[in-house]
């Protein structure tokens, strides 16, 4: 059985304007090779209604599961929750349980828990709460679409208790062989070797170090015997 799929939706004005530079993307890619899911797209948009809904309801339809981070915060343009609501077409509410949490949060710490503060226990009907233990104002999941923060350590915690919840599927695994040729001198040569592997997938990556100019082949798959086989044959094929 093929790894479920999954995309990414990046939101929000600062990535897009270059004021903040994502990490988030990258973790989660990591992530989901590790855990057996393929990333397969990924998109940003700024802090848009339409357009969220619009990329929402393009990437769930797509694939078995969507991870969006951004915009869920106490703040006016943090507008993701009310995005991802109109997307399924649900109404959205202050959620006693993220009210208790949110509220319990705020009296240990001893400030006021203020209208702005309540705005993220604003959930879609239907959803399920994402724990945050690092910040506590919750992510949550709707249908196969998981929504939550920006802030690098917060989603990398809650993306760790949304994966919990997901069945593995195979590793991605990788072997590489690095080259001192150019591309254009083995493209021909790679590209039939690639063909006679349809199950495995393979990219070449040039590179120049201290100037020396070479290319990093890389075969990747689930099955660690067969990408073994595949690199051996490749190294023999390119001799």
């Amino acid at each position: 059985m093929p790894n479920q799929t999954a995309a990414m939706l990046v939101i929000g004005d600062e990535i897009l304007s270059g004021r903040t530079r994502d990490s988030n993307m990258h973790h989660l890619a990591m992530a989901l090779t590790d855990h057996g899911l393929s990333l397969t797209e990924a998109r940003v948009v700024a802090d848009d209604h339409a357009a969220i809904v619009a990329g929402v309801n393009a990437l769930r339809g797509a694939y078995d599961h969507v991870f969006t981070s951004g915009g869920i915060g106490p703040t006016h343009d943090d507008i993701t929750a009310e995005a991802i609501a109109a997307a399924f077409g649900v109404p959205i509410t202050q959620r006693a349980d993220a009210m208790a949490l949110l509220g319990a949060h705020y009296e240990r710490q001893g400030v006021p828990f203020n209208e702005a503060r309540q705005r993220m226990a604003r959930i879609p009907d239907g959803a399920v709460l994402i724990d945050n233990p690092v910040s506590i104002a919750p992510g949550f999941s709707l249908g196969n679409v998981h929504v939550m923060a920006g802030v690098p350590r917060i989603f990398e915690a809650m993306l760790a208790g949304v994966l919990s919840g997901i069945a593995h599927g195979k590793p991605l695994l990788s072997r590489s062989l690095r080259m001192l040729r150019g591309e254009g001198e083995i493209a021909t040569a790679f590209s039939a070797f690639a063909a006679l592997y349809p199950d495995l997938s393979m990219g070449s990556y040039p590179f120049n170090t201290n100037g020396a100019f070479g290319t990093n082949l890389v075969i990747r798959g689930t099955d660690a015997a067969r990408l073994d086989t595949a690199l051996a044959a490749l190294q023999a094929h390119l001799a």
